[in-house]
């Protein structure tokens, strides 16, 4: 179990008061969700630099850790993925703390492979042994990151097209729950985040997932400024996606066995999984 949060932007966009001031922000949850759990195993933030991804991660708890914080203030991205992890399978250590990344791709993962004992070898003869081989910790996320990854080609997703992209995450899910399903008779937590830092695709699947969209500058309710480095050429875009609502805007639940997926223009679709 996890916590994760995501941001697609039209504009480079401060993400601190999202990560650590807000009401409920991901530090905050890191201490305690809004069920009482605490999320202390490690946290991770992706950003994107000339369309590559730079990931911090650390095995510690996020309020815990001047570093959460000193990350978070210091970026500007159009595209942010943030993660704090609750242990269900693997260790507290670094190479087991997502985000996870391959290329330009980056992913995070909130709930649990259920079975993973049984599906593990199902995912690892179904992934290229290129691709398994770069696997460096024990999750079961990282596992099914690079099964991912395999269903794409032995290189990874390449320039598919975000049709194709929701297409493959959607088949994925399904076929994964259902390989859970026959281990076990426990439900799989299958919410999955992937981005390329143009498209953002999230699947919700017995986890809980909120978004909220933001259109046009707006002063941040936390420090009264804005957060966008803003070209007034250019009309303002965000979607935030997260597992909890963590300000006072009027978040909308994600329906479960759904995909969401954001595009290169910051638009939102939502489709059925099941």
């Amino acid at each position: 179990m996890c916590r994760l949060y995501g941001l697609r932007a039209s504009e480079p966009t401060k993400v601190e008061c999202t990560l650590v001031h807000a009401q409920n922000a991901l530090l905050l949850q890191s201490q305690s969700d809004e069920t009482g759990r605490a999320h202390s195993d490690g946290w991770g933030i992706a950003c994107y630099d000339d369309g590559m991804p730079v990931v911090e991660r650390r095995s510690t708890a996020a309020y815990a850790d001047v570093h959460f914080s000193r990350t978070a203030e210091r970026i500007y991205a159009r595209t942010v993925v943030a993660h704090v992890r609750l242990a269900t399978v693997g260790t507290p250590l670094e190479a087991n703390t997502h985000p996870f990344s391959c290329g330009r791709w980056v992913f995070a993962h909130n709930g649990t492979v259920t079975g993973f004992d049984a599906v593990a070898s199902r995912l690892e003869t179904a992934t290229p042994p290129e691709l398994w081989k770069q696997r460096r910790g024990e999750t079961d996320s990282e596992a099914v990151f690079w099964w991912l990854m395999g269903r794409c080609g032995p290189t990874g997703p390449g320039d598919a097209s975000l049709d194709r992209l929701r297409d493959l995450l959607s088949e994925a899910v399904r076929t994964l729950a259902g390989w859970c399903e026959e281990a076990t008779d426990t439900p799989p937590r299958l919410n999955l985040l992937l981005t390329d830092g143009h498209r953002m695709l999230v699947t919700r699947w017995n986890q809980t997932l909120h978004c909220v969209t933001r259109d046009g500058v707006r002063d941040c309710e936390i420090c009264g400024i804005p957060h966008v480095q803003h070209d007034p050429a250019v009309e303002y875009h965000a979607v935030v996606v997260a597992s909890e609502p963590i300000s006072h805007e009027s978040w909308q639940v994600v329906p479960d066995r759904s995909v969401l997926t954001i595009d290169e223009k910051t638009r939102v679709r939502i489709d059925g999984l099941a």
